[in-house]
C-alpha cells in the first residue's frame, strides 16, 4: 500500500494521475496547506521542505519515503515499469522534460499567478518577468508539440508533470497576456488526448 499525501493542486494531482495510471494500490492523506498543516512537525519527519505531494511505499521491507514530484514520478514508473522508457536516450530524454516541468513551468507559471492575481502590492517589473517567462514556456511547449505527439514521445511521466499545470493556467494565461503565448494548436491537441485517458480523468476527480 502506497500513503499519498496530497492537496487539490497540480502538483497534487501529477502523483494522483500517475498512481492511476499505474493501478497502484493507495490511500490518501489530504494535507491543509491553507491552515499551514505542512509545517506541522509530524509532516515535516516525511518531508524536511514541509510541501506536498509525499508518498510512503509500505511494500518491501522497510517503508520508502519519497518527496518531490519528479522523484515520486520517477521512482512510480521505476517500480510499475510504466511509463519511462528503459533504453538510454529515451530514459534521458523522458527525465530531462520532466525536470523542465519541476524547474521551469512550476515555478514560473506560480510566480506569474501570483504577481499578476494574488500580490498585495502591484510590482511592474515582478509581473513583466514572470509573465514574459512563463508565456516563453508555453513557446518552448508548443514547438515540441508540433514536433511529437508528447514531450519524449510516447505517453509518459514528463507529460504526467506538465499536464496539470497547462490544465489550471493556459486559458487564464492567453486571457491574460495573448500577444506573449501566442498559438497554442498543438499544446490544445496533447491536452485533449491526455483528457481522455480515464486514469487521467480518475486521477484529476481526486477529493472532488
Amino acid at each position: 500500500m502506497i500513503d499519498f499525501y496530497a492537496a487539490r493542486s497540480p502538483n497534487g494531482r501529477k502523483i494522483s494521475i500517475m498512481l492511476e495510471e499505474c493501478g497502484a494500490p493507495y490511500r490518501v492523506h489530504f494535507v491543509n496547506l491553507e491552515q499551514g498543516e505542512q509545517f506541522k512537525p509530524e509532516f515535516r519527519r516525511i518531508n524536511p521542505n514541509s510541501k506536498i505531494p509525499v508518498i510512503i511505499d509500505s511494500e518491501g521491507e522497510a517503508p520508502v519515503t519519497v518527496f518531490e514530484s519528479a522523484s515520486i514520478l520517477i521512482y512510480l514508473a521505476e517500480k510499475f515499469d510504466r511509463l519511462l522508457p528503459r533504453a538510454a536516450a529515451g530514459r534521458a530524454e523522458c527525465i530531462s522534460w520532466t525536470v523542465w516541468q519541476v524547474a521551469n513551468v512550476g515555478p514560473m507559471f506560480g510566480q506569474s499567478h501570483h504577481f499578476n492575481s494574488i500580490a498585495p502590492e502591484k510590482c511592474p517589473y515582478a509581473t513583466t518577468r514572470f509573465s514574459k517567462e512563463a508565456a516563453r514556456l508555453v513557446r518552448v511547449l508548443e514547438r515540441r508539440l508540433a514536433e511529437r505527439a508528447f514531450l519524449a514521445g510516447d505517453y509518459s511521466i514528463a507529460d504526467i508533470a506538465v499536464f496539470p499545470w497547462i490544465r489550471v493556467a493556459l486559458d487564464s494565461m492567453v486571457r491574460t497576456f495573448p500577444g506573449l503565448v501566442g498559438e497554442t494548436a498543438s499544446i490544445r491537441r496533447w491536452f485533449a488526448e491526455i483528457s481522455e485517458r480515464p486514469a487521467v480523468q480518475r486521477g484529476l476527480a481526486l477529493g472532488r
